[in-house]
């Protein structure tokens, strides 16, 4: 074997205690909006504010496959007068809740890999947001394992899980390490505005990881993925922001604005990111000789179900099934870089050694990640 070779081993989930259904969501969003309509009920006939609108369920599940999500907490979220989760500061002497977590989903990724801590020399925590700004949370997540070597935190948003791969990928490739464990983090419920029609339902929380080994070193010869190659690509772009930062507090008159939370504009991202993820992805295949129609499988991030099926279609000239691109988006939700490592954990199956698959992950940014493999 390719001393150069890398592969992906294994991949681990940490899912959430608390399911929330749209019907949940809506319940409370429906009468915060009564509420809200009640309470300024003579400035909305006085055309002086917009009276605000209901959600329902049928529309979250049209507009984007939605059906379910976990939450890592759940006090406060479902209550009309705070939708907020309510999540205590724990000591620092304490582990954090994004570092617990990533911790638990690391261990299913080294126990299904049968490696051990000492197996690892990187960790990389690569997600949407960081919990604090430093010490890194990876730092503290290597703590826990008793892992050697260094690790580090990056934030490239939904897109963050290819890109850490590609990170991982090229120091395993320079013979600087022989193992990365690449984390991925996301309690969104923590940035996302529940009072919001157009995005309340959107995210959910999970945990993932995935070892990527050297190929020479992997125990198993038919376990994993071979990594053919990663490419990435950046666009800047407004369209997906989030302005909360350690500036905030500078600014007192405009540091609770809800800019501080995830904000996007849907139709204009579903326009743009849509061919640009198609596009890339058909020129990484052609880069390494690989026809789009040998692809047996495309685990793509998972934002939305039209989205997806849209991308895979341009890709591909035809509709595909859920065998061909698996999605978790109806009990999952948007759990930004870590949806697509989800449909990878629970669809590897049924791939033959050859068969080709694609990992694609893209968000804000603009930004877009994807990442051939070869099945063992």
């Amino acid at each position: 074997m390719d001393s150069k070779s890398v592969v992906l081993v294994s991949t681990g989930l940490c899912v959430p205690p608390y399911s929330v259904s749209n019907a949940e969501l809506v319940k409370c969003f429906n009468q915060y909006v009564n509420e809200f309509n009640q309470e300024h009920k003579v400035e909305i006939e006085k055309g002086e504010i917009e009276a605000l609108r209901e959600s329902n369920s049928e529309f979250i599940v049209k507009s984007s496959g939605i059906e379910n999500r976990y939450f890592f907490a759940i006090d406060g979220i479902l209550d009309p007068k705070r939708m907020v989760p309510y999540i205590p500061e724990r000591d620092n002497s304490e582990i954090s809740l994004q570092a617990e977590k990533g911790v638990e989903a690391c261990r299913d990724a080294l126990k299904r890999a049968n490696l051990e801590p000492s197996d690892i020399d990187m960790v990389v925590l690569a997600c949407c947001n960081m919990q604090r700004a430093y010490p890194a949370v990876a730092v503290e997540i290597q703590k826990e394992l008793g892992i050697e070597g260094f690790a580090y935190d990056m934030n490239v948003a939904c897109s963050s899980a290819t890109f850490g791969l590609f990170n991982a990928y090229n120091a395993i490739r320079s013979g600087s390490i022989r193992a990365a464990l690449v984390v991925n983090v996301e309690i969104c419920c923590g940035h996302l505005n529940f009072r919001d029609r157009d995005s309340h339902f959107i995210f959910g929380d999970a945990a993932t990881a995935f070892v990527l080994q050297r190929e020479d070193l992997v125990k198993n010869t038919h376990q994993g993925f071979k990594v053919l190659g990663a490419s990435l690509l950046t666009d800047f772009s407004n369209a997906i922001r989030n302005n909360f930062g350690f500036l905030n507090r500078c600014d007192i008159d405009k540091r609770d604005n809800l800019d501080k939370l995830f904000i996007q504009q849907g139709r204009k991202v579903f326009k743009e990111v849509c061919p640009r993820v198609a596009q890339h992805i058909t020129q990484h295949l052609t880069e390494l000789s690989i026809k789009p129609e040998e692809v047996k499988r495309f685990w793509l991030h998972q934002a939305n179900l039209s989205m997806d099926q849209l991308i895979v279609k341009k890709i591909l000239g035809r509709n595909v099934t859920e065998d061909v691109m698996p999605i978790i988006l109806s009990e999952f939700a948007n759990t930004s870089s870590a949806g697509c490592i989800i449909a990878l954990h629970k669809y590897q199956d049924g791939l033959d050694a050859g068969d080709y698959g694609v990992i694609s992950s893209f968000g804000a940014g603009y930004s877009i990640g994807s990442v051939i493999v070869e099945k063992r």
